[in-house]
């Protein structure tokens, strides 16, 4: 589908950076860009957010180019779209319907499909217009009655209705997750979850770690479901539970945080989060602050993090591990598709567990448990405790479906 991108500088330095995300999330949810328009504007216009003159100018590019959409690199107000639309005679998305549009594409498991139809129709219903006339109320009067209910309000109805049974299941598939969590957190198991920035690497990083075979590739939100696999990091800390998790971009629509709130919360329970950083972005440090705001507004942000710069091989950086004036690991600097620095991150996340609040009425005067003991442990939760060398099985999988970008 041939589209034409449209982006307003309202002052922001990060405007370039943004322009090139909305050329790769219309990629990614099968676009074809084939013209760009930017304009400078203080605020946005009430009407047409760009102005009537540049709106002209959009409809002269449309024409010509034989365009089928537009594509707005902004959050639109549904009476600005409708007057787009009307204006131009063709489709517009804004930045929030793209992002939808893509979760829609790529979601496999029931809970990821549930979450965006939940998301998809809590948009729609701030954007429901007068259709089927016809049905509309009419004055009273022998013969003149309507039906008693306008299609708009039959449409806010269901939707509400469809919204209302979709939750209930969302709730019964947490209650499911919160199941799991108290039997990890019987079995005093330290879980780690990966987050990050779309495309930065965290499912090539999780296959690195875990050998799960996560599907990935080089575009945004390559997959929605989430995986979480058992990992034994020796004697010191036995299993820890790694999860590959969430991937952010600039304004993530709040739809999409509320519906996937379930999914998230594999995030504000987990004991340790591996931040990973495309350390090749020339954007990097506004992306970590774009994940650090989402991970506030879940709640997350009290969790300890540790930063992971990924994909140093293209920065041109060597594998090493820095600390804060506290001495505790603050960066680990690993290349996941070259194997590059995995076993300083594997000590990073050891050492972190031995520190995590519990672990000392585990392994007391920091000595590692006895094997018998450690036996004893997993025969009592788990069943026996798998080799070292032991790569994991199906039998490790703890839970799938959620959300995630890849590298």
């Amino acid at each position: 589908m041939r589209a034409v991108l449209v982006g307003v500088d309202f002052g922001h330095s990060d405007f370039a950076a943004s322009m090139e995300e909305l050329m790769l999330l219309s990629r990614s949810a099968g676009a074809d860009p084939i013209s760009t328009i930017t304009a400078k504007r203080s605020s946005p216009d009430s009407a047409y957010f760009v102005g009537s003159g540049k709106a002209d100018e959009i409809g002269d590019i449309v024409v010509n180019d034989g365009l089928e959409i537009v594509i707005f690199n902004h959050a639109l107000s549904p009476a600005q779209q409708r007057n787009l639309e009307k204006r131009l005679n063709v489709r517009v998305l804004d930045r929030t319907s793209l992002i939808l549009d893509i979760f829609a594409q790529r979601a496999k498991s029931h809970e990821g499909k549930l979450q965006v139809e939940l998301a998809q129709l809590q948009h729609l219903a701030t954007r429901l217009i007068r259709g089927w006339t016809h049905l509309e109320r009419q004055k009273g009067g022998i013969g003149l009655r309507g039906p008693g209910e306008t299609q708009l309000e039959t449409d806010r109805r269901l939707i509400g209705d469809r919204v209302k049974a979709l939750r209930a299941r969302l709730e019964k598939l947490h209650k499911q997750r919160e199941t799991q969590r108290r039997a990890r957190g019987r079995n005093h198991t330290f879980s780690v979850s990966l987050v990050g920035y779309t495309n930065a690497g965290k499912s090539t990083l999780f296959n690195a770690v875990t050998k799960a075979g996560v599907y990935v590739a080089d575009q945004l939100f390559a997959t929605l479901d989430t995986t979480s696999r058992r990992v034994y990091l020796g004697q010191e800390v036995g299993n820890v539970v790694i999860s590959d998790t969430v991937g952010f971009v600039r304004e993530l629509p709040h739809q999409l945080v509320a519906a996937f709130r379930a999914t998230l919360e594999e995030t504000i329970h987990a004991d340790l989060l591996l931040h990973v950083v495309d350390a090749a972005s020339p954007v990097r440090m506004e992306q970590i602050e774009q994940v650090n705001l989402v991970l506030k507004e879940i709640g997350a942000d009290h969790i300890p993090q540790i930063l992971v710069w990924n994909k140093i091989d293209a920065a041109g950086l060597e594998p090493s591990v820095e600390r804060d004036e506290y001495a505790t690991i603050s960066r680990v600097f690993v290349s996941a598709q070259k194997g590059s620095g995995l076993d300083l991150l594997r000590d990073a996340i050891v050492e972190m567990a031995r520190k995590a609040p519990g672990s000392a009425h585990l392994y007391q005067n920091d000595a590692a448990p006895q094997e018998d003991q450690l036996d004893g442990q997993y025969d009592q939760h788990d069943g026996a405790a798998p080799d070292q060398d032991e790569e994991p099985g199906e039998d490790d999988t703890i839970s799938t479906h959620s959300q995630v970008g890849t590298r």
